[in-house]
């Protein structure tokens, strides 16, 4: 896949087969449509082309809404993308002044004039352009005018629920992550380096990484226990992860805290940067009465998460 950042040069393609998103997530429902460009263009000799925003343009059009957390850092999507097989992905900067360009210069100056649109396949409810105001409508109304085809793929469902960006973020929050990694189609994933913490893990027997999230845009799972898998040089290990801000021994008013045990597992791994895949949510948060009960609670937490792993692993 080639990633190109600057659309002014980008060479047209004799038989693009186009489509347009944030695409945030990378879920279940984008993968119909990705999987569509991708075949077709196969099918007809051409090159499949993802027309995606960066910043997020909710970002931009709303800066002081700060409550937008997302499901994919740049670099998770475009390895996302990259796995599926698409052929170019455009980044394009969403500013405010690109936020002003009508649906007709839309598409006569950057679908047309710098991709070489050969068809157009969009989701459900696809909107475009200054105020949103391009519609599957006017995209159908364009198609003759400048000569590129359109197909619009209905709702994604999955138990007959429409799969939607907002939904899986709505999941993770309420912590359901078997939910979101359902209709995400992968676990959900969060990366960050190893940092120093008071080491309070240690002296209640749990050696735990403190993670360090350098995206602030990048959306945390609600508070609570989880099993997880750790990737580290590579490598995945089984783990428990605690979300939160540590009610029995921190300060209430303390920011949250991300702490990862990695079972049978003893390096020092200060400042290496991690990815936790999440699986299963296993308790809320609770603040126990003395750490003694604390610890006791963090042990069976990992009994029962051993045993979720080797039922998981016995299917």
């Amino acid at each position: 896949m080639k990633v190109h950042t600057d659309i002014d040069h980008f060479e047209p393609i004799k038989k693009a087969f186009v489509t347009t998103g944030t695409f945030d997530g990378v879920h279940l429902g984008h993968r119909v449509i990705l999987k569509k460009i991708i075949q077709q263009a196969k099918e007809e000799g051409g090159e499949s082309v993802l027309l995606t925003f960066y910043p997020h343009p909710r970002m931009v059009l709303f800066p002081d809404d700060t409550k937008l957390k997302l499901l994919t850092t740049q670099p998770e999507k475009i390895k996302l993308l990259e796995s599926i097989g698409l052929d170019h992905l455009i980044i394009q900067k969403f500013s405010p002044e690109f936020s002003r360009i009508t649906a007709y210069n839309y598409v006569r100056d950057i679908l047309v004039g710098k991709i070489g649109i050969h068809k157009l396949i969009i989701g459900y409810d696809h909107q475009f352009g200054r105020n949103r105001e391009g519609s599957i409508e006017q995209l159908r109304e364009f198609t003759p005018l400048f000569n590129f085809k359109i197909e619009e793929i209905p709702a994604q469902d999955i138990d007959e629920v429409k799969i939607s960006s907002t939904k899986i973020r709505q999941a993770l929050l309420k912590g359901d992550i078997q939910t979101a990694d359902l209709y995400l189609g992968y676990p959900y994933c969060l990366s960050g380096e190893v940092v120093k913490g008071n080491q309070l893990g240690r002296k209640l027997g749990f050696k735990t990484a403190n993670i360090h999230i350098s995206n602030s845009h990048k959306l945390i799972p609600g508070n609570g226990v989880y099993a997880v898998n750790v990737i580290l040089n590579e490598k995945e290990y089984q783990g428990m992860m605690n979300i939160g801000r540590r009610p029995t021994v921190d300060n209430p008013d303390a920011g949250i805290s991300l702490e990862v045990h990695i079972f049978d597992f003893n390096e020092d791994i200060y400042n290496k940067v991690i990815t936790v895949k999440f699986l299963k949510r296993m308790r809320d948060e609770v603040k126990f009465a003395s750490t003694d009960e604390l610890i006791a609670q963090l042990h069976e937490d990992k009994t029962k998460i051993n045993q979720y792993f080797t039922s998981k692993n016995a299917k």
